[in-house]
């Protein structure tokens, strides 16, 4: 019997920079508490332009996680936070009932000709949460734990995997590792968590001798330990958890476990009530409603 429930290669858009979008998908919706997956650049930006700015929009009912491997993006958000995100850290923002954020390319980056380069995934949270506080937590690339296990080098983001735990705090049981393996490695990967999946960002790997391409995200089966090889120089993630305490709705940034929270939001939102979606300090744009 194969390791791999499913294959989902993605959809890949433009939405002003290039993206594959892996979650949701047809044949997986969540995976463990991940409700959305986009792989976006690499890309560069020229100087002087606003290109890859994300302007002021909304969140409710999810955690963003953003890991970057290459460039930054600056966080502002109607918390008052401002952050510049860097490779292998990790920002931690939890939505709740309502917050407003929005993320641009530094300058330094444009002019640098960085190219930008990382993963945006968010997070469901728990019905007990999404209607409470928005809360926003960074954490630098040098607070997560590292691990070396033969030819595999790992950085655990969140939760407990290969003997190390991330101080990441999460709303509920949530794994994701970032791994690079040489080619000729071999890595053994746990059965810790009910559901998990892997990612090839760049290379190609096999699973108990399924081959894996690069922009692949392979839904794994629910039990027993699983082998990975590498026939060439691979960067991976691995991700999953326990599932969520029921099904979610996601229309545009909103996800919720009724319709009612979405459509109440996007009521909130058109009429800029900034009682449940404050303004950004320093922020005048805003992103409206999508028409659909």
């Amino acid at each position: 019997m194969s390791s791999i429930r499913h294959l989902i290669h993605g959809l890949s858009r433009d939405i002003g920079f290039p993206v594959r979008r892996l979650l949701p998908a047809a044949a997986a919706r969540t995976v463990g508490p991940f409700v959305f997956f986009d792989h976006m650049g690499p890309v560069q930006f020229e100087a002087g332009t606003t290109a890859g700015d994300v302007r002021p929009h909304p969140h409710i009912g999810l955690a963003t996680v953003t890991y970057l491997f290459s460039g930054a993006m600056m966080h502002r958000d109607s918390l008052g936070m401002v952050q510049r995100i860097t490779p292998g850290a990790v920002n931690w923002m939890a939505a709740g009932r309502g917050i407003v954020h929005s993320e641009r390319v530094p300058d330094d980056i444009r002019e640098q000709g960085v190219p930008v380069h990382g993963l945006q995934m968010w997070v469901a949270l728990p019905q007990a949460e999404e209607q409470g506080p928005a809360v926003f937590r960074h954490y630098p690339e040098s607070d997560m734990p590292r691990v070396t296990l033969g030819q595999a080098e790992l950085h655990v983001l969140t939760g407990n995997a290969f003997g190390q735990s991330s101080p990441v705090l999460t709303s509920s049981p949530t794994l994701y590792v970032a791994g690079t393996i040489k080619a000729g490695g071999s890595l053994s990967l746990p059965a810790d968590y009910s559901e998990r999946a892997l990612y090839v960002v760049a290379g190609a790997v096999t699973l108990d001798g399924d081959t894996v391409e690069a922009g692949t995200l392979a839904i794994l089966a629910e039990t027993g330990e699983i082998a990975l090889h590498a026939g060439v120089d691979t960067v991976f993630m691995l991700l999953g958890g326990e599932p969520i305490d029921g099904p979610r709705f996601v229309w545009w940034n909103f996800v919720a476990s009724t319709k009612e929270l979405i459509e109440a939001a996007k009521t909130a939102w058109t009429g800029r009530d900034k009682s449940q979606f404050p303004e950004i300090p320093g922020e005048t744009e805003w992103i409206p409603l999508p028409e659909k």
